[in-house]
């Protein structure tokens, strides 16, 4: 008895110990930064914008302001129509390479992910070249006759989009591809003997197979849209912000630490609601299935 109370002890404190790092980790750099926030977001600002202390339900009470409220109607629009966009063009891509042979569907995916390699900026800069009056696509499309003058996109909303669904399409590309790299071609063959179209054919058959992957995407491009700040900026001129925007303004222009940390905390807000949506979805689509 003696002996084997040790050795239980020891079985128990192997695992909490291997785990000790990673859960350190997680409350020093996850944990603790969140309630911080948390916190500020009911506290009150000193004439310079910091964090005077106190506990105010005022910071949430502006959130009705219209100015806050377009904001935020304005980011959930955007994000939104770059999450579709997203999804079918991912889809499109998607269904292309896996029904490429084996060997060519490594190279495909490889031709996705080496420019994201290059840093964030760099890539958003490119953008901006490309895009802006005497560019290669303004050069291009003025000698192929197709209007007279510059072709100005940047900065506009156009570009902003542009850019967002080159940031966010292999977010797209990949739950996808996973989902419909394991499916038999012959069911697709099977599908059109059976009277089926090239419309029921990926309504009826693909799709249902792809759900995992298109709920997975949603997650990883809704929420993150509404963060972005830098695609705003650079390619639409900051003229209409997103809440990403508007935190770094409260943060910086307007040093307004508290208002700040309340629209971070609405940001979480709404990522949770996207989280609980989604589940719901999943589970009501699982148990129809």
């Amino acid at each position: 008895m003696s002996l084997a109370a040790p050795q239980a002890v020891r079985r128990r404190m192997v695992p909490a110990l291997m785990l000790a790092p990673a859960a350190v980790t997680i409350v020093a750099l996850v944990l603790a930064p969140l309630v911080i926030v948390v916190r500020n977001s009911f506290a009150t600002a000193d004439a310079y914008g910091g964090i005077q202390g106190g506990f105010t339900l005022d910071n949430y009470r502006q959130l009705a302001d219209p100015v806050y409220l377009k904001v935020i109607g304005y980011s959930l629009g955007i994000a939104a129509a770059n999450t579709v966009l997203c999804l079918v063009a991912g889809y499109i891509v998607a269904y292309y390479i896996a029904g490429r042979p084996a060997s060519r569907q490594l190279g495909l995916l490889l031709l996705i992910i080496v420019p994201f390699w290059t840093d964030f900026l760099v890539r958003t800069f490119a953008w901006i070249n490309l895009l802006s009056p005497g560019g290669p696509l303004d050069s291009l499309g003025r000698s192929l006759g197709l209007y007279h003058g510059h072709l100005n996109l940047v900065p506009g909303q156009g570009a902003s989009f542009v850019g967002l669904l080159y940031a966010f399409l292999p977010t797209a590309v990949f739950p996808i591809y996973a989902s419909l790299r394991g499916v038999d071609p012959a069911l697709r063959e099977a599908a059109r003997d059976l009277g089926c179209g090239w419309w029921r054919v990926h309504t009826k058959v693909l799709l249902p197979i792809a759900r995992s992957g298109l709920l997975a995407s949603i997650l990883l491009i809704f929420i993150p849209t509404l963060g972005v700040f830098v695609i705003s900026v650079l390619l639409g001129g900051g003229k209409n912000q997103l809440v990403g925007n508007l935190i770094v303004t409260l943060y910086t222009e307007f040093r307004n630490q508290p208002m700040g940390a309340a629209v971070s905390v609405l940001l979480l807000g709404l990522m949770l609601v996207c989280l609980v949506a989604v589940g719901l979805t999943a589970r009501r689509l699982r148990r129809k299935s």
